[in-house]
C-alpha cells in the first residue's frame, strides 16, 4: 500500500471517528445524563446505536494507529505514538463494555453510576491518547499549524484527566477544562485528517 494510499485511509478514519464520535456523546450518552430513566426506558434504540458508535470510534481508532505507523515507521518515534493510540483503543473498547448493562437499569441512581465508570475508564485511556497527540507533532513537525494545535490538545487531555483524579473540586472548573480541552483538538485534529486527505504521504517526515 503507497503512503498516499494509506494517508487517504488515515484521513478517511478519521472522519468516520469524528462523525461516530458525535452521535455517541452528543446523542446517546447526553440522553442517558440528562434523563437516565426516561432514555432508558423510551430511547433504547439510540442507546444501542450510540454503544455501536462507541465501537465504532475503537475500530477506526485501530486503524488510523496502523495507518500512522505504516506511514511513519521509519521515525524513531512512529511505533511508539502508534502503541499509545492502540492502549487508547483497547482502554475505551474496555469501557464501552459498561454501557450496555445500563440498559437493564432501572434506577437513576444505577444508570449514573454505570456512566461514571464508562467515563473514568475513558480518561484513562484519554491521558495516553494525549501522549499520542504529542509524540505525532513531533513526528509530523509541519504544518505548524497543525502540529501545535496537535501538541497543546494532547498536553490538555493529559492535564485534563489528571485534574479528574487529583482535583476535589473539579467540578467548578468542569467548563473551562473542557473548552481547552475540546478547542485545540478540534482544530488540531480535524486540520490533521484534511491534511492527510489532501497532501499526507507525499514526503516522509524528517527524524
Amino acid at each position: 500500500m503507497s503512503l498516499r494510499t494509506l494517508s487517504k485511509l488515515a484521513g478517511t478514519s478519521y472522519i468516520v471517528i469524528f462523525a461516530a464520535a458525535v452521535f455517541a456523546n452528543f446523542f446517546a450518552l447526553e440522553s442517558i445524563i440528562q434523563n437516565p430513566l426516561n432514555a432508558v426506558q423510551h430511547e433504547q434504540l439510540i442507546i444501542r446505536l450510540g454503544i455501536m458508535a462507541f465501537l465504532l470510534t475503537v475500530a477506526f481508532d485501530v486503524v488510523v494507529a496502523w495507518a500512522l505507523y505504516k506511514l511513519y515507521e521509519t521515525h524513531p518515534l512512529g511505533a511508539l505514538s502508534s502503541l499509545f493510540r492502540m492502549m487508547h483503543a483497547v482502554i475505551m473498547g474496555v469501557a464501552t463494555f459498561a454501557l450496555p448493562m445500563v440498559l437493564n437499569l432501572t434506577t437513576t441512581e444505577a444508570i449514573l453510576k454505570q456512566i461514571n465508570i464508562f467515563n473514568t475508564i475513558w480518561l484513562i485511556g484519554l491521558f495516553f491518547f494525549g501522549i499520542h497527540l504529542i509524540l505525532l507533532a513531533k513526528i509530523l513537525s509541519k504544518p505548524r499549524f497543525i502540529t501545535v494545535f496537535l501538541a497543546i490538545a494532547g498536553a490538555m487531555y493529559m492535564i485534563d484527566t489528571t485534574a479528574h483524579f487529583t482535583m476535589d473540586d473539579y467540578d467548578k472548573f468542569r467548563i473551562a477544562f473542557l473548552t481547552f480541552v475540546a478547542v485545540p483538538s478540534i482544530l488540531g485534529e480535524m486540520s490533521l485528517s484534511v491534511w492527510l486527505l489532501a497532501k499526507g504521504g507525499k514526503a516522509k517526515p524528517n527524524p
